[in-house]
Parts: structure tokens; C-alpha cells; sequence
């Protein structure tokens, strides 16, 4: 099963988007970096949200992400995952971030392939506060292979 067929049949669904005031993903010779993506779940891991729920928020982040490289280049196929970062809004006290990220490692590993092209470098770091309350920002940086 390619990319675009298992991330289709884990039912992400694609579909074309408006562009927006921010490029959500772009181009750079065989690269395509995305923006910064947020959760729908609003929150602080470690002070009302649970790792688990961090953990499906980091999924979320991970699910536009790929929409928008989708929209971007037209398929998931033919990509190697290179880079995540994941932020995550942390009490002082909270050091899961590393648990909180795996959700779009994880969904990264099950799409790509752990051992293949899913298999990436990823920083997951705390932050004080994120955009708008929201509990998880994830960008991610994709190779795109020779053909």
C-alpha cells in the first residue's frame, strides 16, 4: 500500500483548500516545509489535559499537515519525512512532551513506514503558551525523492 492509499484508508480525507493568509506548506527546491499547524483541543498537558489528549491533539496537527502537503504536491507518494518539531503548551512542571509528539510520529511511522521513509529527527518542546490556548503546534519538513 502506497502513502496516499494508507493515509486514505486510516480515513484522512484530502481535499482542496482556499489559500490563506499563510502559506500552509511550500516548495523549496525538493523540499516542503509546512507551517505551523494547531490542535483543535485548547489547553495546558500537565494542568487539565492529559498525555493521552496531548497525544491525539499531536495526531490532529499531524493529519493537516499532511492536507496540506497534499495540497501542495499532489499525493503523499514519493515523500520522505525529514524533520518534526512539536510544541507543546506545558506547566512548569509537565516533561512528557516527548509522549505528547508521538502521536504525529506515530501516524508519521504508520503512513511512511518506521523503518522507511517515516523515519525522522523530531525535537518536542514545551512551551509557556501557544496560539489562541490551543494545547499542540506540530510542522514537519519533507524530502521529496528522486523519481
Amino acid at each position: 500500500m502506497t502513502p496516499q492509499q494508507k493515509a486514505e484508508s486510516l480515513g484522512i480525507v484530502f481535499e482542496k483548500l482556499t489559500p490563506g493568509y499563510l502559506n500552509l506548506c511550500i516548495r523549496s527546491g525538493n523540499q516542503l516545509l509546512s507551517s505551523g499547524h494547531v490542535s483543535d483541543a485548547k489547553g495546558k498537558l500537565g494542568a487539565g489535559v492529559s498525555v493521552e489528549e496531548g497525544y491525539a491533539a499531536a495526531k490532529n496537527c499531524m493529519e493537516k499537515i499532511l492536507r496540506s502537503v497534499w495540497n501542495t504536491h499532489g499525493t503523499l507518494d514519493g515523500l520522505k519525512v525529514i524533520k518534526v518539531l512539536g510544541c507543546v503548551n506545558s506547566a512548569p512542571d509537565f516533561t512528557d512532551q516527548h509522549l505528547v509528539i508521538n502521536g504525529a510520529s506515530d501516524l508519521l511511522h504508520e503512513i511512511f513506514g518506521k523503518d522507511g521513509d517515516g523515519y525522522h529527527a523530531r525535537s518536542a518542546l514545551g512551551f509557556a503558551s501557544l496560539p489562541t490556548g490551543v494545547a499542540v503546534e506540530v510542522e514537519a519538513i519533507f524530502e521529496v525523492k528522486a523519481s
